[in-house]
């Protein structure tokens, strides 16, 4: 007997055995085209997509576009509403078209997958209680029980993930650099569910990722090490954020095989999965599917821009685990950036600084962009 493959068997053999790792695949874009196009549809179909995540500077492109939005800003225009209600009421109707394309999965994973994740404003990136507001009411807009309410790991954030799991919203906690900033991220996520259990709440039904951030670490320390211009420091390149990620694993190991965390797998809770975020390589020298084939490890999530997502379909490896194994040769490299003086608490300070600031911006462009087309279309309906 010949079996014949195609080029669609071969897509789909690729992305079927990083899910059958253990490794769930998200799309980390989202826009109205994509949703009406059926576009979303298909990946869910053909490219074993189960899940996606959306940021404000996605928003800002898909609307900052207008395309497929135009019909939507004309009616807000004439009801005369604030720009940021506008741009709510636009980002959560994709999340909800989003949602219910995907429900199908959220129901054969037990609310495992099928997830979509929106954001809190980043402008509430540094105020507690604003973003325990926010998340209530984004949850309630939106309306969807497969719906996951992003809260950046920030100071302020951390509490405000306590309070949001206690009320029983499940959550993608973003904007996580740092081992240690991690770790603050899974003890507010177990106090919430604590919290939650305390008041009587379906456990089972609370599920969370946190986004451990990817390539911007290879950016900022690659910089650093091309600066030095060694043989040594050379060396190192693109490897500093595997390395990052790869510890972030170990720590969820430990922190989910504890007695804390025992207690809370006997109500029923779900682990908090970590997702691999801004997994498209920035350096074109890297192979572009590094941080899909050197993340394989059960019970993750990759979120993949769809350049990302493609070329993991078409030349991706997937060889199995290529994580667990390599935690000593991690903190090796680790330390010898250290090493070489680049202070690994100096960049992940400065790597959260610079992404809430990044979503600040592009939050901002988004409100600009909307205002200048609600004006556009009163004008036009008067």
């Amino acid at each position: 007997m010949i079996t014949v493959t195609t080029a669609a068997t071969a897509t789909a053999g690729t992305l079927k055995r990083l899910s059958d790792e253990g490794v769930s695949i998200w799309l980390d874009d989202l826009s109205r085209k994509r949703i009406e196009s059926g576009n979303l549809a298909e990946l869910v179909e053909n490219k074993n997509v189960v899940g996606v995540t959306t940021n404000p500077s996605i928003f800002q492109a898909a609307i900052g576009s207008g395309e497929g939005y135009e019909e939507q800003l004309a009616d807000l225009a004439v009801r005369g509403v604030t720009v940021d209600e506008a741009v709510r009421m636009m980002t959560t109707a994709d999340v909800r078209a989003a949602a219910d394309i995907l429900r199908p999965v959220y129901e054969a994973t037990d609310g495992r997958d099928g997830r979509v994740s929106i954001e809190v404003d980043p402008r509430l990136a540094h105020h507690t209680a604003a973003t325990i507001a926010e998340a209530r009411q984004l949850a309630w807009l939106v309306d969807r029980p497969n719906v996951m309410i992003k809260i950046p790991a920030t100071k302020a954030g951390l509490p405000a993930i306590t309070e949001v799991i206690a009320q029983g919203i499940s959550v993608n906690v973003t904007l996580i650099f740092s081992l240690e900033r991690y770790r603050e991220v899974m003890d507010a996520y177990l106090a919430g569910l604590e919290k939650a259990a305390a008041k009587g709440l379906d456990l089972s039904a609370i599920h969370s990722v946190a986004s451990f951030f990817v390539s911007r670490v290879d950016s900022e320390i690659d910089k650093r090490l091309t600066a030095i211009g060694t043989d040594e420091a050379l060396a190192l390149k693109g490897r500093a954020a595997l390395a990052n990620a790869r510890l972030a694993y170990e720590a969820y190991e430990e922190v989910f095989a504890g007695d804390r965390w025992t207690a809370l797998a006997g109500a029923k809770a779900n682990k908090q999965r970590p997702l691999w975020a801004s997994t498209g390589v920035k350096d074109p020298a890297y192979k572009s599917t590094l941080y899909v084939d050197e993340l394989v490890a059960p019970g993750t999530v990759n979120t993949m821009p769809e350049a990302t997502l493609n070329a993991t379909a078409d030349h991706g490896e997937i060889t199995g685990d290529t994580v667990t194994g390599g935690y000593a040769q991690a903190r090796a490299d680790l330390a010898a950036v250290e090493a070489l003086g680049i202070s690994y608490d100096e960049v992940v300070t400065r790597l959260e600084d610079e992404g809430v600031a990044k979503f600040e911006v592009a939050w901002q462009d988004l409100l600009d962009a909307v205002k200048k087309s609600l004006g556009s279309k009163g004008a036009d309906a008067e």
